[in-house]
C-alpha cells in the first residue's frame, strides 16, 4: 500500500498517557517480544532476538529515528519500523493498547517525519487477510498498488 506525501496528512491525536521515543538498543528485548506478540496469530514471525537485533542494527536502510517506539506507564505498547527509504517495514500495537487510535497516531507520525524528510511517497506491505490492518491504513489516506502471491 502507499501514501502520497503530497496530500495533508490528518492530524495526530496521541491517546492520553503515551510518550515517543526513538529506538535504542537497550529497549531491543522489549521491542522484540512486542512484535513477537503482533505475530501470534500469523501474518509473519521474527527472528530469535539476537538475530533479529543483529538485522535490525546493522540493515543498510536502519536509522534508530525511524523506529518509533510508544510507551505507557507499564512499558512499550507500539512500535513503528521505517526504513529510509520511507518504507515501513512493522507497525504493532500491543493488545491493550489497541482500539484507543495508537496504530493511527504511529501510522500518521511515520507519515509527518517522512514528509519532513522530503520524500513523495510511503509504502508498506499488508497481508490480504489482515482487514483491520487495511482498514486503518486506508483510513490514513493509503491506496493498494500493487498484489504480491504470498509463497506457501
Amino acid at each position: 500500500m502507499r501514501r502520497n506525501l503530497a496530500e495533508v496528512a490528518p492530524a495526530i491525536t496521541w491517546p492520553q498517557g503515551i510518550v515517543l521515543h526513538d529506538y535504542r538498543p537497550e529497549l531491543a528485548e522489549a521491542v522484540h517480544r512486542l512484535m513477537e506478540l503482533g505475530y501470534l496469530e500469523g501474518g509473519g514471525r521474527v527472528p530469535a532476538l539476537n538475530t533479529w537485533q543483529q538485522r535490525f542494527e546493522t540493515d543498510p536502510e536502519y536509522d534508530p529515528s525511524l523506529c518509533f517506539i510508544a510507551l505507557d506507564a507499564d512499558g512499550i505498547v507500539g512500535v513503528c519500523q521505517c526504513w529510509t527509504s520511507a518504507y515501513i517495514k512493522n507497525l504493532v500495537v500491543h493488545p491493550r493498547a489497541q482500539g484507543r487510535g495508537l496504530g493511527r497516531a504511529l501510522l500518521l507520525n511515520a507519515f509527518n517525519v517522512f514528509q519532513q524528510r522530503r520524500e513523495g511517497f510511503v509504502d508498506l506491505k499488508v497481508l490480504e487477510d489482515n482487514i483491520r490492518a487495511q482498514r486503518l491504513y486506508e483510513s490514513c489516506g493509503m491506496y493498494m498498488v500493487r498484489r504480491e502471491p504470498v509463497p506457501a
